[in-house]
């Protein structure tokens, strides 16, 4: 898929992750944020996470993302909550950036461990901005259980993508960070991230000619992710934001 393609999927989600806004606020007060602190969040998304910290504690900000469609929305978002010169967001390759160094109380990438060629390459990225004592948070799924075969195929995941909770900390440990803290999304979260997605695409094709591009490769996705999280997602997928500390 494409970044046009998660551009439309998405278009109703404020949150781009199987995150809820009760569990965000959950997040942000184990994190302890005073006002003043400072943010990094890498891949960004819609800057739903940076834009309502900085409203609820006073913190400040900036937010790195690909998609200016994101980026736009971020931008819209801080500015209902009236913190647009708090928060500043840019576009631009989360797994390039550089960021100040030792700069921000907090560093973050949600569900983006991409942007570091995987979990160990991402704490790295985000490793070096931290001031000492501040806190990284890692948005990682993980598996339930050991899932069959072709539930990879089916959740786009490849058999060493993801380990169990046990093994994903075997990882961090590994990477020489301690993790302090977790919030996990449950099948609610997640049904209110995809379910969100389907309806949007399906209101997109209604409204797209049938000969539009993009058309086939959305239907596919519609199919696709939806036989999938239902078949095997909400048995075997787990996500969850993890609070780290480095050593």
């Amino acid at each position: 898929m494409s970044l046009r393609h998660h551009e439309i999927a998405e278009a109703d989600n404020r949150i781009l992750n199987p995150l809820s806004q009760e569990k965000l606020r959950l997040l942000g007060e184990i994190c302890r944020l005073k006002e003043g602190q400072r943010h990094l969040d890498l891949a960004c998304g819609k800057g739903e996470m940076l834009a309502g910290w900085a409203k609820r504690y006073g913190t400040s900000g900036i937010g790195v993302d690909l998609s200016e469609v994101f980026l736009t929305a971020a931008r819209e978002r801080a500015a209902e909550f009236g913190v647009s010169e708090s928060v500043s967001f840019e576009r631009g390759d989360a797994g390039k950036y550089q960021p100040e160094p030792a700069a921000f109380d907090i560093a973050s990438c949600l569900g983006a461990t991409w942007i570091g060629d995987g979990l160990a390459g991402t704490i790295e990225l985000l490793r070096p901005a931290l001031r000492p004592g501040g806190l990284m948070l890692i948005g990682e799924p993980y598996w339930h259980e050991t899932p069959p075969e072709e539930a990879y195929e089916a959740l786009g995941t490849e058999p060493d993508d993801f380990v169990s909770l046990s093994g994903t900390l075997d990882r961090f440990e590994a990477a020489g960070v301690d993790l302090v803290e977790m919030v996990l999304a449950d099948g609610d979260s997640w049904d209110r991230y995809y379910a969100p997605q389907w309806f949007a695409i399906s209101e997109w094709l209604r409204r797209t000619p049938a000969d539009h591009p993009d058309v086939p490769a959305m239907r596919e996705f519609l199919d696709h992710q939806r036989r999938g999280h239902l078949t095997y997602g909400k048995r075997y997928f787990g996500w969850g934001v993890f609070v780290l500390r480095p050593r």
